[in-house]
């Protein structure tokens, strides 16, 4: 079945950087676009960004210029590359793909704090 594996979260300062991965698993990856989404405390989840199969992306305004989503087929992960992080971007990281709806990883705490 379909398993998403967020990493690479954790406690980082006002412009600083981050990585986070998503280990995919239980589907054919390469054929799908993926999406970064993120859940502030006491927000509701929000989208991040997504990139197609073929490696286009798209951006929500909050973060664009500062995040870059990419990919690897052939290891099936998505990484999302976060620059100049600001406190306003504290929060869980999911990744998600279009094929399991109903489905969330358990996603990766990302905190910017001084």
């Amino acid at each position: 079945q379909v398993q998403l594996v967020e990493s690479g979260g954790g406690l980082v300062q006002p412009g600083g950087s981050l990585r986070l991965s998503c280990a995919a698993s239980g589907f054919m990856f390469s054929s799908y676009y993926m999406s970064w989404y993120r859940q502030a405390p006491g927000k509701q989840r929000e989208w991040v960004g997504r990139i197609t199969s073929g490696g286009i992306t798209k951006y929500a305004d909050s973060v664009k210029g500062r995040f870059t989503i990419s990919r690897d087929n052939a290891k099936n992960t998505m990484y999302l590359q976060m620059n100049s992080l600001k406190p306003e971007d504290t929060g869980v990281y999911y990744c998600k793909t279009p094929i399991a709806a109903n489905y969330w990883g358990q996603g990766t705490q990302v905190t910017v704090s001084s």
